[in-house]
């Protein structure tokens, strides 16, 4: 088996139906650049050697396959999606519920740790082509319902930097406790045709982990950061306003 093949998943298959729906529509161009961004990201995680390597050697890039589909393809195709299209979208009754705060959050965390379950795990992917894209398209949904409060709800800035805070301290202790445990969890890479780069599997697990947990506290602190820092502002801002008007 050629270690770096390039694969044709059926993730990257429907890409094109997307970028060329989307092409047609109204939205600015810098929102269709950030939706077509979000689909690169998705082609480079299902038709390139990345894919081959998450589904026959490494944890570490089954890991980076998830941080992109469940993460960052989310939030541009969400960053992307016009203030028009999302109060439509929004008419669907299920549509407005599952993107409310309350509901996305825990939507998106359960979605990922029902998945990094080790039983759950393997069972995908050794059911690639049912259960592994059942897996995929749950993280895509999932986590366009968790951007989507920050990016289009109404709620002020406080509210926004206090829930992603909230998905920061949430979703690390998964990442977290995967690269501290003494073993590997995951089964499935035992039986892996070699080892690649010279990891070994409780390694590959470790970095891993590591990788993930370190990665969502920077892309969460950073949006916290500056939905924070956007609150205080406004506060100040009015908190000045009110002093002059006395």
């Amino acid at each position: 088996m050629n270690s770096y093949a390039w694969p044709l998943d059926a993730e990257a298959l429907a890409v094109p139906l997307l970028v060329l729906g989307y092409a047609v529509s109204q939205a600015p161009r810098w929102r269709r650049i950030a939706f077509g961004f979000s689909q690169l990201l998705v082609l480079a995680a299902f038709a390139t050697p990345l894919h081959t390597i998450a589904v026959h050697y490494l944890v570490l890039a089954h890991f980076l396959q998830n941080v992109v589909v469940a993460e960052w393809a989310p939030a541009l195709a969400v960053v992307g999606t016009s203030p028009l299209l999302a109060r439509r979208a929004e008419n669907i009754a299920a549509v407005r519920v599952l993107m409310h705060p309350f509901a996305a959050l825990p939507l998106w965390l359960g979605t990922y740790f029902v998945w990094h379950v080790p039983s759950i795990y393997d069972a995908a992917l050794s059911h690639q082509h049912s259960l592994l894209h059942l897996e995929h398209a749950s993280y895509f949904v999932a986590g366009c319902c968790l951007w989507w409060p920050v990016v289009h709800g109404r709620s002020p800035d406080g509210a926004k930097a206090l829930y992603l805070f909230a998905a920061f301290v949430l979703a690390s202790p998964l990442g977290l406790l995967l690269a501290l445990l003494p073993h590997p969890v995951y089964g499935f890479y035992a039986h892996a045709p070699q080892r690649l780069w010279g990891l070994s599997r409780l390694a590959d697990q470790q970095i891993a982990g590591l990788t993930m947990a370190v990665e969502q506290a920077v892309i969460f602190f950073a949006v916290f950061v500056v939905y924070l820092t956007r609150f205080l502002r406004r506060e100040a801002i009015a908190g000045a306003f009110t002093e002059v008007r006395r």
